[in-house]
């Protein structure tokens, strides 16, 4: 499958004050596509129209979706990446007209409204009064989301082979005893590490790559069976409740309509 690499080129984040207040964009990307380290001298909103991406902050992963957004904030480095067909959406903040967010990345539910209001403000015929009403809404509705597709990777020597393996194919079913095992350490001892690194236990983690594999694998149109096999379930309701648990949301809702 062809991948598209694209550079961002670096911009010095004090050195641009964005004039503007909220502004969009939008494309459908036709490759899998990624996107370099980089980072903007504004604020971020990051959301899908339709398909899943992928934004990376240091070790930690989320995923993005029509549902699910993230708020990236000014002078943050983060890289990104995007199935083929994802029609992604950016709406930036600046930050000389708008205030913050958060000083950190956080999830941002994307909500009916929500939605309506950053499409009106892709409205070029919008007049200055609407458009600063409209501006004012989108800051009064938009908050933070107690939900997120988030993985933390972890780095360290004795946790990297786990999860190097675990993100090559989240369907591998070693358990956390034969990992151990095969690391020549103690249960006790992985259990702790994946604790510290992570802020969850091994099998919450191991659901949540498993979550966002399969995000990416429903928005490509596989069959929810199929997804759930590909990614170590032995049958699709099995894998409906872990998903669910994991993302608040049932696996049909991510599959093309």
């Amino acid at each position: 499958m062809t991948r598209e690499t694209r550079t961002v080129p670096e911009q010095d984040p004090g050195a641009v004050r964005a004039p503007f207040g909220i502004h969009g964009y939008e494309e459908t990307v036709a490759h899998d596509t990624s996107w370099n380290a980089h980072a903007h001298p504004w604020d971020e909103l990051l959301w899908n129209e339709r398909g899943a991406s992928i934004a990376v902050v240091g070790a930690r992963a989320w995923t993005i979706t029509p549902t699910l957004g993230l708020w990236m904030p000014a002078e943050t480095m983060h890289s990104g990446s995007a199935v083929a067909g994802t029609w992604f959406r950016a709406t930036f903040f600046g930050r000389a007209t708008t205030p913050s967010l958060s000083d950190v990345p956080v999830a941002v539910e994307i909500t009916p409204l929500l939605r309506l209001l950053l499409e009106r403000l892709g409205d070029a015929g919008l007049d200055p009064g609407s458009r600063a009403a409209t501006e004012a809404m989108v800051l009064d509705v938009l908050t933070p989301s107690p939900r997120e597709l988030l993985v933390q990777v972890p780095t360290s020597p004795l946790l990297r082979p786990i999860a190097d393996a675990v993100r090559e194919n989240p369907g591998d079913q070693r358990t956390l005893s034969r990992w151990a095992a095969e690391l020549g350490v103690s249960t006790r001892t992985v259990t702790r590490a994946f604790n510290a690194e992570t802020g969850t236990s091994f099998a919450r983690w191991v659901a949540g790559v498993r979550a966002q594999h399969a995000v990416e694998l429903l928005t490509r149109g596989w069959e929810v069976e199929a997804v759930a096999e590909e990614v170590g379930y032995r049958s699709a309701s099995a894998f409906g409740a872990a998903f669910r648990r994991t993302t608040g949301l049932t696996p049909g809702s991510f599959r093309p309509r």
